[in-house]
């Protein structure tokens, strides 16, 4: 079932999320300052690309740099890429078949504010069980 959703994602909105991210990834590699979020920019493009069967956890190691960071992303592009989760998001769940691509998209766009200090991860990582 992830193969058939990660199908037809690509298709509808995949594509062009990615191609957003590695837009906000070459700008980002311009300048050196920014370097880091471009590399997190080009992650979170793979990750957009086939996003079905993945999960983004927060890494233990992550602290106030990853937020300060993150805040930074938020101003040069998380925003902008956030409003097109959302509204690829809204425009899916207006067809059934689209629902579940819907659903991910906009829990793609917390993704998207944020993406500094966490890991992409396939679901059945040990890293995703509970302790105990």
């Amino acid at each position: 079932m992830k193969t058939v959703l990660n199908v037809l994602w690509l298709m509808l909105c995949g594509l062009w999320l990615a191609i957003g991210y590695a837009v906000a990834g070459v700008v980002m590699c311009i300048l050196i300052v920014t370097i880091p979020f471009g590399i997190a920019a080009f992650r979170l493009a793979g990750y957009v690309l086939w996003p079905f069967g993945r999960t983004v956890v927060r890494r233990d190691d992550a602290g106030a740099a990853s937020t300060v960071g993150n805040v930074i992303w938020f101003v040069l592009a998380g925003l902008w890429i956030a409003i097109a989760h959302i509204v690829t998001g809204v425009l899916l769940c207006l067809t059934i078949i689209g629902i579940p691509l819907g659903i991910a998209n906009i829990k793609l766009a917390a993704v998207a504010v944020a993406p500094l200090g966490k890991d992409i991860v396939a679901t059945d990582d040990p890293r995703l069980q509970l302790p105990g």
